[in-house]
């Protein structure tokens, strides 16, 4: 889908085009089902990231039913979870929120997930929800470069110096972008970085029009496209070439989720809907993130809501989610920023309007400044670009700095209560208490910390 602003961001899966998982010539097609209940407790059920590559323990029956739909479409599987709990074993959240009931199945051979076997599964009493693993692709951003575009700053417009005379962030309070990954050794972010991870893992799917690192989860999430770069700079940078991140004391956590695929001489960010997931509770239960900001999203196709257990989830554990509200200007949902409890976030123009490309289908929060929004690049470059993209990152790094200030008094700021701070102090855009495409305005650091500062007292 393009979007309706030539200069929008659309990294961002809004708009994106779903890759089924039965593309001829993949191997080991992967399941994922939801059951009602949790297999036995003690019985050895492998994550599936170790699996991939370590077969030693090895399950072949899920349930009944699901098992009689496998066997009489002559698909043998290894069962595998979703999700590797966060201790020793799944705890009372993560019981809470399903993850300890959903697995994944992975196809033994190389034959694709027959048409309707998703909808037979479904059919199953002991079922709640199944899919099976699709890729989401979108146009990666035009960005211009230093030359071509002056830079400008934005911390005016939301009264950043006022909250950075109070705080510039606390190294232990982390925020996590799911994105690209990042180019840790950028002269903006040497030294912010302090976590990293690579959930791109594409085993299984075609891959012939992707390019660079598509294959196999690690600890490098180096930035091949800029897009996480770009955001990071916005949260955390150290301001030698351009403004300096908004929370630039806050530790910076790299989670790559999206990979890049080129095809008819365009670039792509392209990623497995459900491998975001795992890196939504890496930066929960492994990175310990305050923060997790998705300037990225995804339409809601068919079955559970896109990322809902994992999101309700991270809330539990008092882990803000910020996410992009879209980029193709319509009134079209897009996830996470549509789930209840994550603050979506529009952009506006350098004169406060909102721009054109910002959807509004999600109940949005506030909006951020996203247009022509100068920050650090892949590669050690510098970059302009824009989108709610490069939006979702300021609301972010304005939660950090909130975190950071209460901690320092002593007080672990709840979600709640960062919610109710933005709606009351955003500046209106209109007499209106909430507007469909501005949600309760554009973020006001000034009245925001006035009003965090009152709280605690």
């Amino acid at each position: 889908m393009v979007s309706k602003d030539a200069s929008a961001d659309r990294l961002q899966i809004p708009g994106a085009r779903h890759v089924d998982s039965s593309i001829p010539g993949a191997v080991n097609h992967h399941l994922v089902v939801k059951l009602r209940n949790a297999l036995a407790d003690g019985l050895a059920v492998p994550d599936w990231h170790e699996f991939i590559s370590d077969k030693s323990t090895v399950l072949e029956h899920l349930e009944p039913g699901v098992d009689r739909v496998m066997r009489d479409a002559g698909l043998p599987f290894w069962v595998t979870r979703e999700y590797a709990p966060a201790g020793a074993d799944f705890d009372e959240q993560e019981r809470r929120h399903g993850l300890d009931r959903t697995y994944r199945l992975i196809l033994q051979g190389a034959d694709p997930l027959p048409h309707g076997l998703v909808e037979q599964v479904l059919m199953q009493p002991a079922v709640e929800d199944a899919h099976g693993i699709d890729v989401a692709e979108a146009p990666l951003p035009a960005v211009a470069t230093q030359a071509s575009i002056a830079a400008t700053s934005p911390a005016e417009m939301i009264h950043l110096a006022y909250a950075k005379a109070l705080t510039r962030g606390r190294p232990d309070v982390r925020v996590a972008v799911l994105d690209t990954g990042v180019d840790a050794a950028h002269p903006e972010l040497r030294g912010k970085v302090v976590q990293q991870f690579d959930f791109v893992d594409l085993k299984g799917l075609d891959t012939s029009g992707f390019i660079g690192d598509f294959a196999g989860a690690d600890g490098d999430a180096t930035d091949e496209v800029g897009h996480g770069t770009h955001v990071s700079g916005v949260i955390g940078a150290r301001g030698e070439r351009m403004d300096e991140g908004a929370a630039p004391a806050c530790g910076l956590v790299a989670v790559r989720v999206l990979a890049t695929m080129r095809r008819d001489g365009r670039l792509y960010g392209a990623g497995v809907v459900d491998n975001i997931n795992g890196g939504i509770k890496y930066a929960v239960d492994v990175a310990k993130a305050d923060v997790i900001n998705m300037s990225l999203g995804i339409k809601h196709e068919a079955g559970a809501l896109p990322h809902a257990d994992v999101i309700r989830y991270a809330l539990s554990r008092n882990v803000a989610v910020v996410a992009a509200s879209g980029n193709d200007g319509s009134p079209e949902r897009y996830y996470p920023g549509a789930l209840p409890g994550v603050c979506a976030v529009g952009a506006v123009t350098g004169t406060g309007d909102v721009t054109s490309f910002t959807s509004y289908g999600a109940q949005i929060t506030c909006v951020a400044p996203g247009m022509n929004i100068y920050s650090s690049f892949a590669n050690h470059t510098y970059a302009v670009a824009s989108g709610t993209s490069q939006a979702s990152p300021f609301v972010a790094a304005s939660v950090a700095l909130m975190k950071s200030f209460a901690r320092d008094e002593g007080v672990e700021l709840a979600n709640a209560r960062i919610a109710d701070i933005l709606k009351r102090t955003s500046d209106k855009v209109d007499g209106q208490l909430r507007n469909e495409r501005a949600g309760y305005g554009l973020i006001n650091l000034a009245d925001g910390f006035k009003s965090l500062v009152h709280s605690l007292n």
